[in-house]
């Protein structure tokens, strides 16, 4: 690999800053994208409590399966049509539209008594409680200078991990009460979110515009640059297809802590108490470690951060292959969460520096989409080869994630021009990625 191509690719095309400089010099708006985020995470109960609720109604486990089944088509699809509203409205919009349709969706479902109604009202709640993805990395991606997205991604993947730690145990107390009361929670901090919106968004952003600049009319006649894009020219990026190509192998193998690893816990015999220590740990990691290890992955070459941030997942998980004993559950665990550390921010922010101006939403969908569709898939995965192989399904899931590391380093490079389609102005002033 030349310098060119490695050494003078940097993760963010700046200077690392850390993350209270990164805070202070960050835009109010994006400030409020955070906020909406985590507000939405905090009381983000659906997908927790949704079996439990069903059961609760008298459902079969048969029935209340099927209906998380259908949640998660609703995630692939919520993120797609993200994207598609972000580049053909705007990404304020569509914030508005999924937090308000998505308070809507979920409180209706203490209400409904019919299954297929039911099945619809979860497809849809949480179609919309997925809208607002896309659009509010792209909104980020916009409003932020290229030197702090990677920081900035950080803050808002942070947003995730509070509401990871947080939601179950609120949901639980609440639950505990009543189910109405739950879910209305819910609703009530998505029309929250909306307020937010609806307050301290900006429209769309164009590239030299001012933050807080809302976007100039123009005639209807005046988008042919959308006309040839869509999703097609996402289709056409051909590196980037090879990126997400690397990510959704990535995504499938990385979800197997929460698959095929309980499953291995189980069957060798430990308590399952060691599966919370992992959990625990990897979170506590998570949570302390992010910021500082963003900071630092910052002065990295591109391609050194996807080789460790993607290598390092197939070694932890190769270590688990040794035996599953508390040693090494702690020594692999640790191993893919420093993964989880270097890769992740970095991973998440990067269709913001590679998309087309006009196509940001959609390069954004497209990540979310295939990160769904491991998540939908990747356990089944998970579970089938651990059945069927035993402890060297673990060799095969760091095989897979090894051969993801190699096709990342090919598709993590400056894309190609879409033809008919201009780069993002800001590509032309930063540093290569390839």
């Amino acid at each position: 690999m030349t310098n060119e191509a490695v050494g003078d690719s940097r993760a963010d095309g700046g200077s690392a800053l850390g993350a209270l400089a990164t805070w202070r010099q960050t835009p109010r708006q994006v400030k409020a994208v955070l906020a909406c985020v985590l507000v939405s995470k905090l009381a983000a109960f659906l997908q927790l409590f949704l079996l439990l609720f069903l059961k609760h109604r008298g459902l079969s486990s048969g029935e209340a399966g099927l209906a998380l089944g259908v949640w998660g088509a609703g995630v692939v699809a919520g993120a797609a049509t993200g994207g598609w509203l972000c580049d053909r409205i705007n990404a304020r919009t569509t914030i508005m539209i999924s937090s308000i349709g998505a308070a809507g969706l979920t409180i209706s479902l203490v209400y409904i008594r019919v299954y297929l109604l039911l099945l619809l009202a979860v497809l849809l709640a949480s179609t919309a409680g997925q809208l607002y993805r896309p659009a509010a990395q792209a909104l980020m991606t916009e409003l932020t200078p290229p030197g702090q997205q990677v920081m900035v991604t950080a803050m808002y993947l942070q947003c995730f991990n509070i509401g990871i730690v947080v939601a179950p145990l609120v949901g639980t107390a609440l639950a505990a009460v009543s189910y109405y009361l739950l879910f209305w929670t819910e609703g009530l901090a998505l029309l929250a979110v909306g307020l937010i919106a609806v307050l301290a968004l900006p429209r769309r952003i164009r590239a030299g515009a001012k933050p807080g600049q809302p976007e100039p009319a123009q005639p209807a006649s005046a988008t042919p640059k959308q006309a040839r894009g869509g999703y097609m020219a996402v289709l056409t990026d051909w590196r980037y297809l090879t990126f997400l190509v690397a990510f959704l192998l990535m995504a499938t193998v990385y979800c197997q802590y929460t698959a095929a690893l309980p499953l291995a816990i189980k069957q060798s015999g430990l308590s399952m108490w060691w599966y919370g220590v992992v959990l625990s740990l990897n979170g506590a990691m998570c949570g302390i470690c992010q910021i500082p290890a963003t900071k630092l992955v910052l002065k990295w070459p591109l391609l050194l951060i996807e080789l460790l941030g993607f290598g390092l997942l197939a070694v932890g998980y190769g270590i688990y292959a040794i035996a599953m004993v508390p040693l090494v559950l702690i020594i692999g665990t640790v191993t893919w969460t420093v993964s989880d550390l270097i890769g992740v921010p970095t991973m998440f922010a990067y269709p913001g520096k590679v998309a087309p101006d006009q196509l940001r939403g959609r390069y954004f969908a497209a990540l979310l989409s295939v990160h769904g569709a491991a998540l939908s898939f990747g356990p089944l995965l998970g579970v089938a080869l651990y059945q069927h192989l035993g402890q060297r399904a673990w060799l095969c899931l760091a095989g897979i994630a090894l051969v993801a590391t190699v096709i990342g380093q090919f598709g993590m490079r400056r894309p190609t021009a879409v033809p008919g389609i201009e780069p993002a102005p800001e590509l032309a002033d930063a540093a290569p990625v390839g």
